[in-house]
C-alpha cells in the first residue's frame, strides 16, 4: 500500500472526543459539519476512532453513512482502547476491525483501519519504529502524528522523513493547535473550566502571551499573503512538509469546514514557509 492522498482530510475527534470540552457541539451541527466537508470535498479522508465519543455520536455517524456520497469518502478508523490502554495484540486488533466494519454495516467499507499508538521514547525510536513496521511486518498506509506550528521537532521531522521516503502517507493531526492557532483564543480565560486545553503548557497563563504573539505574527503573514485566515496558513504550512502530508482539521462547525478545506488552494512559496519557521522558532 502506498499514501492515500497528498492533502485532504478532515477529522471528526473534536465534536466525538467528549472529554476535551464540558459543552460539545450539538449532534445536529455536528452532522452538518461533517456534510459540508463531503458535499464539498466527497473524496477527501474523513478520520475517525472507535474510542472516541459520547454515545449520541454514533447516530450522528449513522446519519452520514446514509448520506450519498459517502461512498467517496476514504474513511480511516481508529482502533478501540480501554480504561487499561490500547489491545495492539493480533486477536485485539482484529476484533477492532470487526466491531468497526459491524457499525458501518453494508453501506460503507473501512478504508483504513489504524491501530492505538506505540509509546516510543524518542525521536529516532519512532522513525525506526515506522520503519520496522513497514519493511517487516505489513507495508505501512498511513501514520498519525501531531503536526503544527506548536508541534514540529525532531520528532516530527524523524517521522516525515521517513514517510516521504517509504511513501507513506502522514496523517497530521492538530494543525491548529488544539484551535489556539486559529485566533479565536485571546486569553486563558477563553478556555472553558473543564476543557482538558487548560492542562497544556500552550494555553497556561505563564506562557499563554509568547505563544499568542506568536499566533498574531501568524495572522500577520497570513494577511501579507491575502490568506483569509492564520488558520489555513497553518493548514497550508503543514501540508507543505511533505509530499504525503495530510493534515486534519478538526470539524465543528459548517463554516469552519468549509474554511479550511480552502487552505489545499493555497501554495506557500518557500518564502512564506521560511518566515512562518522563523516565526514558531521564537
Amino acid at each position: 500500500m502506498t499514501c492515500v492522498s497528498n492533502f485532504s482530510g478532515l477529522s471528526t475527534a473534536p465534536f466525538i472526543f467528549s472529554s476535551r470540552t464540558p459543552r460539545p457541539v450539538s449532534d445536529e451541527q455536528a452532522f452538518e459539519a461533517i456534510k459540508a466537508g463531503i458535499d464539498a470535498l466527497p473524496d477527501g479522508v474523513l478520520n475517525s476512532g472507535m474510542f472516541l465519543g459520547i454515545p449520541s455520536r454514533r447516530i450522528v455517524m449513522n446519519r452520514i453513512l446514509h448520506f450519498r456520497r459517502i461512498e467517496k469518502t476514504f474513511l480511516s478508523v481508529k482502533s478501540e482502547t480501554s480504561a487499561s490502554g490500547p489491545d495492539g495484540s493480533l486477536g485485539g486488533l482484529r476484533r477492532s476491525v470487526v466491531n468497526i466494519q459491524d457499525e458501518l454495516g453494508s453501506i460503507k467499507k473501512l478504508d483504513l483501519f489504524e491501530p492505538a499508538r506505540i509509546e516510543t521514547q524518542n525521536s529516532r525510536a519512532i522513525a525506526n519504529t515506522l520503519r520496522k513496521a513497514h519493511s517487516v511486518i505489513y507495508p505501512v498506509t498511513a501514520a498519525k502524528i501531531e503536526v503544527s506550528p506548536w508541534a514540529y521537532d525532531e520528532s516530527q521531522k524523524a517521522v516525515i522523513a521517513i514517510a516521504t521516503e517509504l511513501s507513506i502517507s502522514v496523517l497530521a493531526h492538530s494543525p491548529l493547535g488544539q484551535g489556539f492557532l486559529t485566533g479565536q483564543i485571546k486569553s486563558p480565560a477563553n478556555i472553558p473550566e473543564g476543557d482538558m486545553r487548560s492542562k497544556y503548557d500552550w494555553f497556561k497563563e505563564e506562557s499563554f502571551n509568547k505563544n499568542l504573539a506568536i499566533v498574531n505574527r501568524l495572522k500577520g503573514i497570513a494577511m501579507e499573503e491575502k490568506v483569509t485566515a492564520a488558520a489555513q496558513l497553518c493548514i497550508a504550512w503543514a501540508a507543505s512538509l511533505g509530499p504525503t502530508m495530510i493534515p486534519l482539521p478538526g470539524l465543528s462547525k459548517a463554516s469552519r469546514t468549509l474554511e479550511n478545506l480552502k487552505a489545499g488552494d493555497i501554495q506557500l512559496t518557500q518564502k512564506v514557509k521560511k518566515a512562518v519557521e522563523e516565526v514558531i522558532s521564537i
